[in-house]
């Protein structure tokens, strides 16, 4: 089982979404984040005055998923999340030790 991480712009988290759905992952964590990278921050303008932003909202989206559906997975976040602009985010991919439901008890992947 993999954890995927996916780092995107906040105007892309329905696209993603529907793009998961569409093949077939049922679950997934969304959080609302701030962060920068390359993009390091920008200027804005406030009552005359300018100041800089450097951490972007960013919307956090984390999946876990069998192995055989990893490149799947990925594949439709990249694709659902690109703008080809800069800032439109970074994936993660970390290995699952271990995974329980906790209602059921049910262990491994059958809890995906």
């Amino acid at each position: 089982m993999k954890w995927v991480t996916a780092i995107i712009k906040p105007f892309k988290q329905d696209d993603v979404r529907e793009a998961l759905t569409a093949i077939g992952i049922t679950g997934m964590t969304v959080t609302e984040v701030r962060g920068f990278g390359r993009q390091k921050g920008h200027t804005e303008l406030y009552r005359g005055a300018e100041y800089q932003v450097d951490f972007l909202p960013k919307i956090k989206v984390e999946v876990a998923v069998s192995d055989d559906r990893l490149d799947q997975v990925v594949d439709a976040i990249r694709e659902s999340a690109k703008t080809g602009k800069i800032g439109d985010g970074k994936i993660f991919v970390m290995p699952i030790e271990q995974a329980v439901r906790i209602r059921t008890g049910e262990t491994g992947s059958d809890v995906l």
